[in-house]
């Protein structure tokens, strides 16, 4: 049988939230401070459970990232797949990910943050990668650009068995590991034989 691993991306590869990284990144630390200003009743409100997080989530990407070009977008997360996602990654999980390889498992990276500046990063260390995707509109002058919210759901909690379900038999694979840090990944992480929380820390 072929064997697997799934890793959480953000606080379990990453000592950070990329989402946070990337905001800041490309908009500067004065934009980012004053979007959350802005946007801290959504927050809020997430955090004491009266909306989900992808609501919430969808807040950010739009007051940040609504109606940019698509190309533009994209440009920004190579940028910072490059330069940035290296010097974030926690050299226990990077040191984690070359052992398993060398044992011959496949590593697929489960994360609730849009794939889109995780995706550069993935391919450089052979790994396969589910993640969230953005919905995109076509303009009245044919330009790709982001509406701000996700396509379909949010890839968070349950949502992460259901695509990996989608994606892989696992049936098909023994032993099967998970790696996550939060109450979102507990679903991935009871599809494991062996599974662990907060293991590079």
């Amino acid at each position: 049988m072929d064997k697997i691993a799934f890793f959480d991306f953000d606080g379990t590869i990453t000592e950070k939230d990329t989402l946070l990284e990337f905001i800041i990144f490309t908009k500067g630390k004065m934009n980012f401070y004053k979007g959350f200003l802005l946007k801290s009743p959504w927050l809020v409100a997430y955090k004491i459970k009266l909306i989900s997080n992808q609501r919430a989530k969808e807040a950010v990407m739009r007051f940040f990232f609504g109606k940019m070009s698509v190309a533009l977008f994209e440009e920004h997360c190579l940028r910072f797949a490059t330069e940035r996602i290296p010097g974030l990654v926690r050299p226990k999980a990077g040191k984690e990910i070359d052992a398993l390889q060398e044992k011959g498992f496949s590593v697929v990276i489960v994360s609730a943050s849009p794939g889109n500046w995780i995706l550069p990063w993935a391919r450089t260390i052979q790994a396969d990668l589910i993640a969230t995707r953005l919905e995109t509109r076509t303009d009245a002058g044919g330009q790709e650009r982001l509406t701000g919210k996700i396509s379909g759901k949010n890839c968070h909690g349950e949502e992460k068995v259901q695509r990996i379900r989608q994606q892989f038999k696992l049936e098909d694979y023994q032993p099967i590991h998970a790696y996550g840090d939060s109450a979102g990944d507990r679903p991935m992480l009871a599809l494991a034989h062996h599974s662990f929380m907060k293991p590079f820390r």
